[in-house]
C-alpha cells in the first residue's frame, strides 16, 4: 500500500531502546503543546526491543512482513494487514518473526489530545478499549475485518496534517484520530460491554463523573481535595485513591491540568491580558500561573500565545507590548514554594 507524505523510517530496537528508562517505561520526546506522533519503523538486525510500558496510548499497523508481540505473559502473532491496540498498562515489546524485515506505522498519543479540556464520560468513550485491557483483553485486530486498513488510512491522513503547528491542524488530526478510535469501540463493543460491569476502573469512573461535571463550569473556583470527596460523597483518602485510579494523576494535578488547557484556549483565541487569563481559569496569583503553565506546556504563555495565537495584525503590536510586561511578571525570579504546587487547595 503507497502511502502519501514523506516517510522517514527508523530502526525500531535503535530508536526505542535508548528512550526505555531503568524501570522499563519507554517516554516518546512528544511535542508538549500536542502529544501524538506517527512515527514508521523497520525491524532491522540490530537488538530487539526491550520489554517496556508507557503513559501514552499506541496503534501500530503491520505494513509488510510479520512480527512477534509480547504483551504481559502473552505471546502473539500480527500478520501484514492487522492492528496492535496497547493502552498504557501493559508491559511488551516487538520483534521480527522470520528473517525478513517488516515495517510498521505506528500512532502515539496521550489521552489529553482526545479530552482537551479534561476526562468526562462521553470523551472516555473514545478511549475504552485502551483503559478496559485486561488479561483476556484482544490486542490483535485482525485484517479480514477490515478495521486496520480504515485505521492505517487515518493514520496517513494524520501523518499528512503533522507537525501540527496551527488550530486547523490541530483540529483535523483530532477529527482523524476520533474517527480512527471509533472504529475500535465498534471493533471492541462486544468485548467492552461484558468488562464495564466488572471493571474497577469503569465503575469509578462512572461515580465521579459529577465532579468532571462540577469541574467544567466551575474551574475558575477555589476547589480543594476535601470539596472533591465531598461532592461524591466518600472519604478524602477514598477520592484520593479513586482519582488516581480513573485519571492517573492526583486531583491537584488533575485540576491543574484542566484549567491550562482552558488557559491554552484563551491564549489562542482571544487578546485578553495573561492577568484577566490566570484569574477566569481559577489562578488568584499570576505568578504562579505562569509557573504552572511552564511546568505543563513548558514554555511561558506569551511564547504559547506566539506560537498559536490567531491575534490579528491591527491588535498585534499592542498585545505584545501588554503582555512582555506580563511576561516580566511571570519571571520575575521569585520561587514558587513546592507545598504550593501540591497543597491540597489551588
Amino acid at each position: 500500500m503507497r502511502v502519501s507524505g514523506k516517510i522517514s523510517w527508523t530502526e525500531c530496537g535503535s530508536t526505542i531502546n535508548p528512550q526505555i528508562r531503568a524501570d522499563g517505561v519507554h517516554i516518546w520526546p512528544f511535542d508538549p503543546c500536542f502529544p501524538l506522533a506517527v512515527t514508521f519503523q523497520v525491524f532491522g538486525d540490530r537488538q530487539p526491543v526491550r520489554l517496556n510500558r508507557h503513559d501514552y496510548f499506541e496503534i501500530a499497523y503491520v505494513m509488510n512482513g510479520e512480527i512477534s508481540c509480547q504483551i504481559a505473559e502473552r505471546r502473539l502473532k500480527c500478520k501484514q494487514g492487522e492492528l496492535i491496540v496497547i493502552g498504557s498498562s501493559p508491559y511488551h515489546r516487538m520483534w521480527r518473526h522470520t528473517r525478513s524485515h517488516p515495517k510498521i506505522a505506528t500512532i502515539f498519543f496521550m489521552p489529553e489530545v482526545i479530552c482537551e479540556g479534561g476526562v468526562d464520560g462521553e470523551q472516555a468513550e473514545f478511549l475504552m478499549p485502551f483503559y478496559l485491557q485486561e488479561g483476556d483483553f484482544p490486542f490483535i485486530v485482525r485484517a479480514n475485518t477490515g478495521v486496520p486498513a480504515d485505521v492505517f488510512g487515518l493514520i496517513r491522513r494524520i501523518h499528512s496534517a503533522l507537525p501540527a503547528t496551527t488550530r486547523l491542524a490541530r483540529l483535523s488530526v483530532r477529527t482523524y484520530l476520533k474517527m480512527a478510535l471509533i472504529l475500535l469501540v465498534n471493533h471492541y463493543s462486544a468485548y467492552t460491554g461484558s468488562q464495564r460491569s466488572k471493571n474497577p476502573k469503569q465503575q469509578a469512573l462512572r461515580r465521579i463523573v459529577p465532579l468532571f461535571e462540577f469541574l467544567e463550569t466551575h474551574y475558575n473556583q477555589a476547589i480543594t481535595v476535601e470539596d472533591g470527596a465531598e461532592l461524591v460523597g466518600i472519604s478524602k483518602p477514598h477520592f484520593m485513591r479513586l482519582f488516581k485510579q480513573v485519571t492517573g494523576q492526583s486531583f491537584i494535578s488533575y485540576l491543574n491540568h484542566f484549567r491550562i488547557a482552558k488557559a491554552q484556549a484563551l491564549l489562542t483565541s482571544s487578546d485578553k491580558p495573561l492577568a484577566q487569563i490566570s484569574q477566569e481559569i481559577g489562578f488568584c496569583d499570576q505568578s504562579y500561573f505562569g509557573s504552572v503553565f511552564r511546568k505543563t506546556v513548558r514554555i511561558t504563555p506569551l511564547t504559547y500565545r506566539r506560537h498559536f495565537g490567531n491575534s490579528t495584525a491591527d491588535t498585534h503590536i499592542h498585545n505584545t507590548v501588554r503582555d512582555l510586561a506580563d511576561d516580566r511578571h511571570e519571571h520575575d525570579g521569585s520561587l514558587v514554594p513546592f507545598w504550593k504546587l501540591s497543597s491540597g487547595s489551588v
